[in-house]
Order: C-alpha cells, then structure tokens, then sequence
C-alpha cells in the first residue's frame, strides 16, 4: 500500500492515512494535553502527516492542540482539514458555551477565521461543510458559494462535505462541483451503505472520498459486550458479526484491525482512511495495522461471509 495518492479534483497528494482528532478534544473521556502531545509525536514517528479536525471538537480544542503541538512533534508539513458551518459561542466568563449552525458567507468566513487562529496557519488544505444533512437551502444559497469564494482566494485548497450519511453526501455530490468528501462509519467491514451510490458516484466525478469510522464507534477495534457501536451501545446482532469477522481473520493470523483500516481501500475512489486516535499506542498500533499484510485468500473468505462486497475483489 503506497503512502499517499492523487485522486481526481484533488490538487494535491492526499495520504492514505490519516489520524481524526476528535478523541484529541475529549470525545467521551478527556485526554490530558502531555498525552495529545505524545500522540502527534507517534504520528511523526509513524509518518503520519495528515490530520482532520473541527472546530466542534472539544469547543476548538482540537484545533488549538494541532496548532500548538504538532511543530514540536515533527511535523512540518502537514494536510489539514477541518470543517465549518458551526459557530463557537463562548460563555462570558470564556469558558465553551453553545455551538450553533451558521451558514451565511460571513458565519463561514468567521468559522473559518477563528479555525486558522486556533491551527496557527494561514491556510487549510480541505474545508468541509460539517453535517449539512438538513440545511441543502443554506448549502445552495450561501454556504457552498462562500467557500467556493474561500477557495478562489487562496485561504483553503479544496472544498469538501463531511458528514455520517452517505445518501444525503451523494446528493451533494450530484449537485455541486466537490473535491473531496468524507464519509464516517458507512462504509466499513460491518457497513456497506456508501458504496450503493455515493462511491460510485465519485468514481465518476473524480471526486476523492476519505472513509472515517472503520472501526464504527470501536466495535471492530475490540468486540466486546462493552463495546459502542455507531455511538451507541453495540447490539447482540452487531456484537456477534464483529466476532465473526475477527474469528475469519484469526483464521489467517491478520488483526481485525488490520482488515477494518485497510477495507475501505480497496474501492478505487477511497483516497484516504482517518482513525481517531487518542494515545501514542493508539497510534502506533493502528499505523502497523494499516501495513500488516492480508492476503487476498482473506479478502476472499470474508466477502463470502458478506463483510466484504465482491465486486471489490473483481
């Protein structure tokens, strides 16, 4: 597996693995500033140099922490992204308050703005539009042609949508001229749901996809009863799946995790797969899973115990 790819509208080389940060701004427990640090550090270690965040991550804090940390981890160079359409409102007394949705060109730009303060840039590689599953008037009317603007002014090199939905996300694709688009948990060893439309769709566009949530939540990283599966508590049926899945694997001496971070890769339009990390063990076990050899006898067995769609393995 090469380390990083050229994929359509995109302008630049996007590489194939990347680290997500919401677990870097305290997604479900929080994680203390001398571990964030550590954990940039094993991504350079690791050569890891892209890194996707939000300003809803931690009320800014995972973009503060990429700001602050990752030049004293090594990293010099890095592809960024990180999303807008959601305004930070703190409290008076400055701690996080609300975060409301905004989509007018100024709330985009403002978003944008208070996200380059927080990363220290001057620039971002993608911006994505955050979640706009309920809000295509917005997107229409001012929202996608702001960033478009942004883009055309230098301030960010590629315009994307992030979202978990991969219906609405082909919608959009359909509709506007994208580069980039990020898809979480829908397109995983336990969830097919992007490839019905979405994947082809950007296969035709030349639109690049980076897959997020292959592990959906945690389940395929470790199923256990205690497990979370698409953020929720993970069902019996969905528990018993994963165990499958593992036991296949297992059959070959390959990881689980190795074959849920490498899965998404084998459709041609996936430029990318983010993983949330929040630990330098983390991070160091994932970047071996992503290299660690499956071979195609797996790939074979799994897809005929419909974890993987055949058509991948044509």
């Amino acid at each position: 597996m090469t380390d990083t790819t050229a994929t359509g509208r995109l302008p630049f080389e996007l590489p194939r693995l990347g680290i997500g940060t919401a677990p870097l701004g305290g997604l479900f427990e929080e994680v203390a500033d001398a571990e964030a640090a550590a954990t940039l550090r094993a991504a350079a270690e690791a050569g890891i140099s892209y890194f996707d965040t939000a300003p809803r991550y931690g009320h800014g804090q995972a973009e503060e922490r990429l700001g602050r940390l990752l030049g004293p981890a090594g990293i010099t160079d890095p592809v960024i992204s990180t999303k807008t359409g959601w305004l930070l409102r703190p409290r008076p007394d400055g701690s996080p308050g609300e975060v409301v949705t905004d989509w007018t060109e100024r709330g985009i730009r403002e978003s944008l703005e208070s996200s380059l303060t927080r990363l220290g840039r001057s620039s971002v590689d993608i911006l994505y539009l955050h979640d706009p599953d309920d809000y295509p008037e917005e997107i229409r009317r001012t929202a996608y042609p702001a960033v478009r603007r942004l883009r055309e002014e230098g301030l960010i090199r590629a315009i994307g949508f992030g979202m978990n939905h991969s219906g609405p996300l082909a919608s959009y694709v359909a509709e506007f001229d994208v580069d980039v688009v990020l898809i979480a948990g829908r397109f995983s060893l336990l969830d097919h749901q992007a490839l019905d439309t979405l994947l082809p769709l950007c296969a035709r566009t030349g639109t690049a996809v980076v897959v997020g949530g292959v592990f959906n939540t945690g389940l395929l990283a470790d199923p256990t009863p205690g497990a979370m599966f698409n953020y929720r508590p993970v069902p019996a049926e969905a528990l018993e799946r994963a165990r499958r899945c593992r036991e296949l694997c297992a059959e070959y001496g390959v990881p689980l995790t190795a074959a849920a971070i490498q899965f998404p890769l084998l459709h041609g339009a996936v430029s990318s797969v983010v993983l949330g990390c929040r630990s330098a063990a983390e991070v160091t076990a994932n970047a071996a899973a992503a290299r660690f050899p499956v071979p195609d006898e797996l790939w074979l067995r799994l897809a005929e115990a419909g974890f993987v769609p055949e058509q991948l393995l044509g």
